[in-house]
């Protein structure tokens, strides 16, 4: 069974740091007996072979690929120089592992070692990468590389995180409801699954870091050169990280990121977890499904959303059978505003029998009262000057400040300009 490739790993700590590592397994005979730093000179995890992208390997949603991430579990212990952990439990999710971790007793699990095993090596592989590039060169190293996944990486893992609590800091029998906590602080049970959550290395979700410090994609003649995409690490960056004395330890992180999800290591049991089954996000790389879980797990973990936006899984399972009168009747403003989307405002404008506000060479505005506790929905309607290949013309939807008072002020809005500047030389 092949291991992962070698690759530079970095991420970012709350407290601002950033630590990170390098990383690549060489497995044979059924085991780890070579950690191999594979990235020298311009070499990177992926050229020339069918290791996918650190973008494909945050986004994976499919079965772990359990031995390599046992192997590479056991590997970083003794990179770190640790004994191998006596156990290796498997969870189904964050969520699960979670849960798995907070029952165990103290003497079970032995002491929290996140920090020799990820937090150290992480801190001195960026510590030589950061001295050989400079701020400038690590600044730009840093958006060609990571930034393009920073972004939608860590809005899912604070999704994740928020999900977790939520499901596993509910208020037993006799403690005080969440109700009764004093404003600005947390219910123990809620502090304790979230201390549980800071053992945690993100696997997977540290993919951002991985591309920064460690892979640079496929060359340019490489499988992946056809269908390249801003998300890939650029290989022009790929010379200054990755020095010569690859640790070792930071290469076994990198097998288990592209192997599983997320894991905590312990003194004596590390809790591995399986990568997601599903997931759906839009263009913006938010969570976003409107018929079901826009992530699963295997476990049945699950978190919905539209368009960013958690929502109650009930709440979609109606939004097929919904009516203007059902959407006027929400009371909670944010989910009335996602049946407005998901209904579609000219729809929505159509069965409600609404009335333009104003009308001029621009366009139509139109002003849709959504409900007593919230501001009205301005939208100007304008129709696209180029023709469509079929000869007909595209109608759009604008959406302008409750405010607004004319077609053109709307327009011009969307521009940044006043109304009296929008003067277009030619609509297109």
């Amino acid at each position: 069974m092949a291991g992962g490739a070698a690759v530079t790993v970095a991420r970012r700590e709350p407290d601002g740091a950033v630590r990170e590592q390098d990383g690549g397994v060489r497995e044979q005979d059924g085991g780890v007996r070579e950690l191999d730093g594979a990235l020298r000179g311009s070499a990177g995890a992926g050229r020339g072979s069918d290791e996918p992208s650190w973008r494909d390997a945050a986004v994976a949603a499919r079965p772990a690929d359990r031995p390599a991430a046992e192997a590479a579990v056991r590997a970083a212990y003794r990179a770190a120089g640790l004994a191998e952990p006596a156990r290796i439990v498997w969870a189904g999710s964050p969520c699960e592992g979670a849960a798995l971790v907070r029952g165990m007793a103290p003497e079970e699990r032995g002491r929290a070692v996140r920090e020799e095993v990820r937090s150290r090596p992480w801190a001195a592989a960026r510590g030589r990468v950061f001295a050989e590039l400079g701020p400038a060169g690590w600044a730009a190293h840093w958006a060609q590389t990571g930034a393009p996944l920073w972004e939608s990486s860590t809005m899912l893992v604070e999704r994740i995180r928020t999900g977790v609590v939520e499901r596993l800091a509910g208020t037993p029998e006799g403690e005080v409801p969440e109700s009764e906590v004093p404003e600005g602080e947390v219910s123990e049970a809620e502090a304790a699954v979230r201390q549980v959550l800071l053992d945690a290395v993100l696997g997977q979700h540290d993919a951002a870091w991985f591309a920064a410090l460690g892979a640079a994609g496929p060359r340019p003649d490489g499988p992946a050169a056809a269908g390249s995409s801003t998300d890939e690490p650029d290989p022009d960056w790929s010379r200054a990280a990755a020095p010569e004395d690859t640790a070792p330890e930071v290469a076994a992180l990198a097998a288990v990121a592209r192997a599983a999800g997320w894991w905590w290591p312990y003194e004596h049991v590390a809790v591995v977890c399986e990568r997601p089954a599903e997931l759906h996000r839009d263009e913006a790389g938010r969570l976003d499904r409107g018929d079901g879980p826009a992530l699963a797990y295997p476990d049945g973990f699950a978190l919905h959303a539209w368009r960013g936006m958690p929502v109650p899984a009930e709440f979609l399972r109606e939004l097929s059978d919904l009516t203007p009168e059902r959407i006027r009747a929400e009371e909670n403003a944010e989910l009335r505003r996602v049946m407005l989307e998901f209904y579609g405002f000219e729809r929505y404008l159509d069965e409600s029998g609404a009335e333009p506000v104003h009308r001029d060479g621009t366009g139509v505005l139109w002003r849709l009262d959504v409900g007593a506790d919230d501001e009205p929905v301005a939208m100007v309607q304008v129709v696209n000057s180029t023709p469509e290949p079929d000869g007909t013309s595209r109608t759009y939807w604008l959406r302008v400040p409750p405010r607004t008072r004319t077609a053109r002020e709307g327009v011009a809005w969307t521009f940044g300009v006043r109304e009296e500047e929008y003067v277009p030389v030619r609509e297109t």
